[in-house]
């Protein structure tokens, strides 16, 4: 099948959650602005996200919701979903079909597996993206059947040896509200300044974070709790209980369950407390700030713990595990944080060395050189 004459349709595949999301927003931002019609393809997930953030590129291009799910649990279960994967190939054939795209260009999560197929099935060009360390169970079961491969760090886990010689590496693409914090300096904590923290869940949020921070904040001595100025995002049934816990500790707070704003809150914070998502590891690292990293313990094969590690490892940050993130340790991290600020900058120099703020104009780079490859190759069938 070949595509439409003159087309500029770009399909990026993607599911409805931020660490997919994301860079396919900042991918579909790059390739308007180069004249191209970038399309989303994602689950039902996609609305609860598009509800808290619909002013960006993602509420002014074509959404097409498809179905789609995860092979787990019971027989059947199992055989529910993998019927819902032949629904979603379908579904996924017939917005190609009807778009006629010049390239495919999947980012993990559910609805990437059945538009990917599709596409492959289709002939069509095609591109997966991984934000991971560890390439990604989707990914993996793509890796053979697509035509390239973009991904965010040099040496990518669980990489298939055959795929190999696909791969490009971009990094992983931030929106470009947040590409332009790599120019705002950090703010230096000064010795009896105001820390400002941040603590961002996930585009889902993170229970543990309601638990642990306002304990932690009730065990540090008065003189230091009011050092600091707390933005924190909570799961929307969890924000009064938390709210609570911080007006009995007389502090000041901004409690939501999604900012629309992260960009200028992100640019004043000293530093963060997240998970380690592919997306929010990369946003740190563009804009240069700061993290104490607590990976989710039932993520993927680990791989939130080897994005955190990698910006241990530089000095960027720090990591515990869930286990080991209570309420005494973070109150032992934070007056350390306010006694000793010096930290803090140093952390933020080396995670501002990790951050590339063009990969989502290397990654449309490379989705283009996969169309002229394509009209290439159909110049020579004409020409035989």
């Amino acid at each position: 099948m070949k595509q439409a004459k003159n087309s500029k349709t770009v399909i990026l595949a993607a599911g409805g959650t931020g660490g997919h999301i994301f860079p396919a927003e900042a991918l579909a931002e790059v390739l308007r602005a180069r004249g191209f019609d970038p399309q989303l393809v994602t689950d039902h997930r996609f609305h609860h996200y598009n509800k808290n953030s619909n002013d960006g590129v993602l509420g002014q291009i074509p959404i097409h919701t498809i179905r789609a799910s995860g092979i787990s649990g019971g027989v059947v279960k199992r055989i529910a979903s993998a019927l819902g994967i032949v629904v979603g190939v379908v579904q996924a054939m017939r917005v190609i079909k009807r778009t006629q795209p010049i390239a495919v260009v999947g980012f993990g999560g559910y609805p990437s597996f059945p538009t990917m197929l599709g596409a492959v099935a289709l002939g069509r060009r095609t591109l997966i993206h991984e934000q991971n360390s560890v390439l990604g169970r989707v990914n993996r079961l793509l890796a053979n059947q697509v035509s390239a491969i973009a991904t965010t760090y040099a040496a990518t886990q669980k990489m298939p040896t055959d795929a190999a010689k696909k791969v490009t590496l971009t990094g992983n693409p931030v929106r470009a509200s947040l590409a332009a914090l790599a120019q705002i300096d950090y703010p230096e904590l000064a010795n009896d300044g105001l820390l400002r923290v941040l603590v961002l869940g996930g585009s889902q949020g993170a229970s543990v974070f309601s638990d642990v921070v306002p304990a932690a904040m009730k065990l540090l001595p008065e003189n230091l709790r009011g050092r600091i100025r707390l933005d924190q995002q909570c799961r929307a049934g969890e924000i009064e209980k938390a709210r609570a816990a911080y007006q009995a500790l007389g502090m000041q707070v901004d409690l939501a369950p999604f900012f629309t704003d992260v960009a200028a809150r992100l640019a004043a914070a000293h530093v963060v407390i997240a998970r380690a998502g592919a997306s929010t590891v990369a946003e740190l690292m563009v804009a240069g700030r700061p993290a104490l990293l607590v990976p989710l313990p039932i993520a993927t094969d680990n791989h939130q713990y080897f994005n955190a590690q990698a910006v241990e490892d530089t000095g960027a940050g720090w990591v515990v595990t869930q286990d080991a993130f209570t309420p005494e340790s973070l109150a032992v991290r934070l007056e350390t944080w306010l006694g000793v600020p010096q930290r803090l900058s140093e952390s933020a120099a080396a995670m501002r060395l990790l951050g590339t703020t063009d990969a989502a104009e290397k990654l449309a780079d490379v989705v283009l050189q996969q169309t002229h490859k394509n009209n290439h190759t159909e110049g020579q069938e004409l020409a035989a």
